[in-house]
């Protein structure tokens, strides 16, 4: 048995279409919204919530194999109760900023995880993601109201990833030998800056998006409102305020774990469309 957690997300969503699709089985995933879900014809859908790690105990129930995405809950907690459950191998997905921004809080957050899975005795497989090609998703109400996208470095290019390619990854871990103890870093096949993703998503609506490009400061303020001071400059220095040669590598992992090339920026755009019409 698999548990795909986080299972309407963009990557638990695609990993369990996947897994399905290659008659992958039994598959079980997991939604805090049970009545919303809406999964392959025989997944299992199961109703828990991390942040209450006692609600997803049944979950675990025959599960050998999770798939983890860190810090929705207790994590200490629910890798104990996954070993408890007999759980045999987590694939985890954390941050590529553990090792490319290691000083900043988040990071920190994400290895502590990391070692507290690798200290469990479950055998593991850590994914590494760099920036979700799903975040422009927080314009698109800006865009659907033909209104200017706004954003601060605006040329800075980041190797941002599909995240079907992530579950690309993590289904390849879950079910083929040769990935237990390994860490994979995971970068879309090139940069590109969110003045391109503004213009990828206008190709794919057919008209042109309005962007400009704010300041550090003015973007600081819209988003500390939102996740904090601390969290907000740990982004802001990601996306441009404190970008690295390790931050802005392409990397072969993708189409060397999977064998297909990662998908670029304007496939994402293209297949989200509708959200910013």
């Amino acid at each position: 048995m698999i548990l795909v957690t986080g299972a309407t997300g963009n990557i638990g969503s695609a990993l369990l279409k996947e897994l399905h699709a290659r008659g992958i089985e039994p598959l079980r995933g997991l939604t805090r919204d049970l009545e919303r879900a809406v999964f392959p014809e025989g997944v299992e859908a199961v109703e828990g919530d991390f942040s209450e790690p006692a609600s997803v105990k049944s979950a675990l129930e025959g599960v050998r194999s999770l798939f983890l995405v860190s810090r929705l809950g207790s994590d200490a907690d629910i890798l104990e109760a996954a070993r408890q459950a007999g759980v045999e191998h987590v694939v985890l997905v954390s941050s590529i900023t553990v090792e490319t921004h290691p000083h900043l809080g988040p990071a920190a957050e994400n290895l502590a995880v990391e070692e507290l899975l690798q200290a469990s005795g479950m055998a593991w497989t850590i994914l590494r993601p760099t920036q979700f090609a799903s975040n422009a998703l927080m314009w698109a109400a800006s865009v659907r109201d033909h209104e200017t996208v706004q954003a601060p470095y605006a040329q800075t290019a980041l190797p941002t990833i599909h995240p079907g390619d992530i579950a690309s990854v993590a289904r390849v871990a879950l079910t083929e030998p040769g990935h237990r103890g390994h860490t994979y870093a995971l970068t879309g096949p090139e940069p590109v800056s969110a003045r391109q993703q503004v213009e990828a998503i206008g190709a794919a609506l057919g008209r042109a998006v309005p962007f400009a490009e704010i300041s550090r400061g003015e973007a600081h303020a819209g988003m500390a409102a939102i996740f904090g001071d601390e969290a907000a400059d740990a982004v802001l220095d990601v996306i441009g305020g404190d970008v690295n040669s390790e931050l802005l590598m392409v990397r072969d992992t993708v189409p060397r774990i999977t064998g297909s090339s990662a998908r670029p920026f304007s496939q994402w755009a293209a297949e989200n469309a509708d959200a910013f019409r």
